[in-house]
């Protein structure tokens, strides 16, 4: 796969915001990759950090036969640190992956063995957890894989309801493809699925590589979560105001699934004698999902989170899928983001 362009297979790119706590688990897993350090390079993309993330980085290089690079930029958002490292990239494929994962040993080889099977412009994998996360990330974990949560957009599913699109998290794209097509734009969110859309508008195979893992960390607060989620679900309408693909029947769901929780309540409020069955209903199933998430887990904790999450998830998104498009596309307002402000308290 080596050409005289390319001196390695892969680059590994890697954005970070003060997240200096994560950075080492990511850095000692790519270390341990069983795919051969010298055929794939890491470059660090640093985005404004204030925690001493450069002076680790620099001292974890000298360490390793990691190919690790380090670079700066001001504050401008993951979008433009990952452009900012594909400009620096040598590999033939760049691969992202987020700063609060941990890639399993053979997530390189995964891919590699994917491409040399098949010429393709763009690929992706999964999240997991692993065993020793908390029982909340583990309760995100199972909200953000179900496919009853999901509709199996986010291709941990063999069933699913709409198109795969790789994500920022775990995904890789051919160098000349990015010449084609550019980087990545400035949505606070959602950018790597309008990344995707171009990737799979050049026609070109986009594949999904089941074994090539990264464990996830996730956010660690149920406020973090809500906050993220709603922002997702705000994305949904920015991705159709720039292209109407984006927008399948699917993304619906999570908004009507809260009008009609809020009818259920409301209902329930006028004639709890006559309704009660409805709510029982969801606790029910909330429990049920609870119990199945210790059996897939083996931790009885995630029981407690669970009925929590799952409805959080459901609820978060569909608020802010729903503010979006009421200001977005029936008052027609050229920009909403959702939170700003405090996003990652």
């Amino acid at each position: 796969m080596m050409t005289r362009d390319y001196p390695y297979l892969f680059t590994v790119i890697i954005p970070t915001y003060n997240r200096l706590s994560e950075i080492r688990e990511l850095l000692l897993s790519l270390r341990d990759q069983v795919f051969p350090s010298g055929d794939f390079e890491v470059l660090i993309v640093d985005d404004g950090s204030t925690d001493k993330t450069q002076e680790f980085v620099e001292s974890f290089s000298q360490e390793t036969s990691l190919n690790l690079r380090f670079i700066r930029q001001d504050h401008q958002g993951p979008g433009a640190a990952r452009n900012l490292g594909m400009k620096h990239a040598r590999g033939k494929y760049f691969i992202f992956v987020d700063s609060d994962c941990i890639a399993h040993p053979r997530w390189l080889q995964a891919y590699a063995d994917a491409v040399s099977k098949q010429d393709v412009a763009g690929f992706g994998g999964p999240d997991r957890v692993r065993s020793d996360f908390s029982p909340l990330q583990k309760a995100i974990d199972y909200s953000m894989t179900s496919f009853i949560t999901t509709g199996g957009i986010r291709g941990h599913s063999q069933k699913k309801l709409s198109k795969y699109y790789p994500r920022s998290f775990n995904m890789g794209v051919r160098a000349d493809i990015v010449d084609k097509i550019g980087g990545m734009n400035d949505l606070r969110h959602g950018q790597d699925i309008e990344f995707s859309n171009r990737i799979l508008a050049t026609g070109e195979p986009v594949i999904k590589v089941d074994d090539a893992i990264v464990y996830h960390k996730r956010r660690t607060s149920i406020k973090k979560f809500f906050k993220q989620v709603f922002n997702w679900g705000v994305a949904r309408i920015n991705l159709y105001k720039i292209d109407r693909r984006m927008l399948e029947p699917v993304h619906f769901l999570p908004a009507a699934g809260t009008l009609f929780t809020v009818l259920i309540l409301v209902l329930f409020l006028l004639a709890p004698g006559f309704f009660w069955p409805l709510p029982a209903l969801g606790i029910l199933v909330l429990l049920a999902m609870g119990l199945h998430g210790i059996i897939k887990y083996k931790d009885a904790r995630v029981f407690l989170y669970i009925p929590i999450i799952v409805p959080t998830q459901i609820i978060a998104y569909g608020l802010g899928f729903i503010q979006a498009y009421y200001k977005r596309v029936i008052l027609k307002q050229d920009a909403f983001t959702g939170f700003v402000r405090n996003y990652y308290k």
